[in-house]
């Protein structure tokens, strides 16, 4: 159909973006298990509920077929030249082709932006309201690189970001480095809670103004013009869970980083 097919297996479906080409409309993969799942479209963009996806989204759905609107994004940046851009084609697109694999369970993104490739995994487990995203990168250069991986992700904790936005509480666990959010106001899952796990090698934020910037919008957010994120969580802010991996790749070397985002039923499960 000019943007892709089936794979020869029929197992996945794959679409082929060149610079400047988008699919008519947003082709989406739903990844889901009993009580937790996610959207993902073929530029990146995302939504995440936990057992309802309408009632208790913890991500927004803007439901936007046009600008395929999303509060999901991923960032790769070269430390040393502060180039930065997106493993898929949206919210920073790349100079160069995209490959998107729709699987069953799983999406893949393939890229090659500066001497870097990145093959970003994304999937949910079967078992457990986890999200993983998991970046593979792929040094073809020839001289060590700085690598960072941010991942950021717009609260909603309830049907609507409007309706719940001022009543969200972020929160940094000083041990495992955790970043948790929950709504005490949602009378219905008031329990519910939201974590982003990215290991211990990172930087978070709660704030979506620090990451975004005043007058901002995610495909030039002002979290990239800065070293790393602040640290800054807790309540009264615009929320958002954001997180940043640092990482070093010699020469034809790979490394993978992985950030999951996931739900618990309440204070003891987390």
């Amino acid at each position: 159909n000019g943007y892709g097919g089936f794979a020869k297996d029929g197992k996945e479906y794959v679409v082929i973006l060149s610079p400047g080409k988008n699919t008519p409309a947003p082709w989406s993969n739903v990844i889901a298990n009993p009580t937790f799942g996610t959207v993902v479209s073929e530029s990146g963009g995302a939504y995440t509920w936990l057992e309802n996806s309408h009632e208790f989204r913890v991500t927004p759905w803007y439901n936007d077929p046009v600008k395929d609107t999303s509060g999901e994004a991923i960032y790769i940046r070269d430390e040393e030249t502060g180039n930065y851009w997106s493993p898929t084609p949206l919210p920073v697109r790349g100079k160069t082709p995209y490959v998107v694999r729709h699987g069953f369970g799983y999406t893949v993104f393939e890229h090659t932006e500066y001497d870097i490739t990145s093959e970003l995994w994304i999937y949910v487990a079967m078992d457990a309201p986890v999200k993983f995203t998991v970046l593979k990168l792929y040094n073809r250069s020839e001289r060590p690189r700085r690598i960072s991986m941010t991942g950021y992700y717009e609260w909603v904790m309830g049907d609507t970001r409007t309706r719940n936005l001022l009543h969200i509480r972020t929160e940094a666990d000083a041990k495992t480095g955790v970043l948790y959010a929950r709504n005490p106001y949602n009378a219905d899952f008031s329990e519910k809670i939201a974590f982003l796990d990215a290991g211990n090698l990172r930087a978070v934020t709660g704030d979506r103004r620090e990451f975004i910037g005043q007058n901002g919008n995610l495909s030039q957010p002002a979290a990239m013009q800065k070293k790393r994120l602040s640290g800054n969580t807790g309540a009264g802010m615009d929320p958002c869970g954001a997180v940043q991996i640092f990482m070093e790749l010699q020469p034809g070397e790979r490394r993978k980083a992985r950030i999951l985002l996931g739900g618990a039923g309440s204070e003891d499960d987390k």
